[in-house]
């Protein structure tokens, strides 16, 4: 009798030659998240949405993955270490990028980011600023959070979006420190920390 072999996982470090595929990823992953479809209009911008948030608030070179499986990207984690800021010519160029994502919801879109900054703790800590699996259930997100967080020392943060995403990230040992509503009738997003 055989068994069925399990996929070849690969995580590789995201950089210029295959950023692009985590944003497709994350476009995926997010494709029904209730905080995604609230701040951009059209799905199909959604890639282009995890483009400009990269380059306007994040854009570490260190610290984020992609998994592959069977040579497909099918995960992403985009991480930023402690005290990272992009640097202002970067957050300039992103401004177009996230602008024709966001389009007629650019109101939301800065709420969004204003609550979230508003919430986001002060003392140094890694960010975990998007993580996504193309398909849910394959444990795909929790080899990415293993891996980075394996790897790091101090306090971690993230804001979840989703809450049946909440008990992945309590297994990990995050715990929600706070509830962020962007408007009085935005969707609502947990802040978790892990110390």
């Amino acid at each position: 009798m055989s068994h069925p072999q399990s996929p070849a996982r690969l995580i590789a470090p995201i950089g210029k030659e295959n950023r692009s595929e985590a944003y497709r990823v994350l476009a995926t992953a997010f494709a029904n998240d209730p905080v995604t479809r609230w701040a951009i209009s059209d799905p199909r911008r959604d890639a282009t949405a995890f483009r400009g948030m990269d380059l306007a608030l994040h854009g570490a070179a260190e610290g984020s993955d992609l998994l592959y499986e069977n040579g497909v990207a099918v995960g992403a984690a985009f991480w930023d270490p402690p005290g990272f800021e992009p640097p202002a010519s970067q957050v300039l160029r992103a401004l177009p990028v996230l602008t024709n994502a966001v389009r007629t919801r650019l109101f939301r879109g800065v709420s969004l980011a204003r609550a979230v900054h508003n919430v986001r703790p002060k003392e140094p800590h890694w960010y975990l600023a998007s993580i996504g699996a193309a398909v849910s259930g394959r444990g795909v997100g929790s080899e990415l959070l293993r891996h980075r967080l394996d790897r790091i020392k101090g306090p971690a943060y993230l804001e979840s979006s989703n809450i049946l995403n909440n008990p992945l990230y309590e297994r990990f040992g995050f715990r929600v420190v706070a509830e962020i509503r962007p408007t009085r009738t935005g969707p609502t997003l947990w802040a978790m920390r892990r110390d």
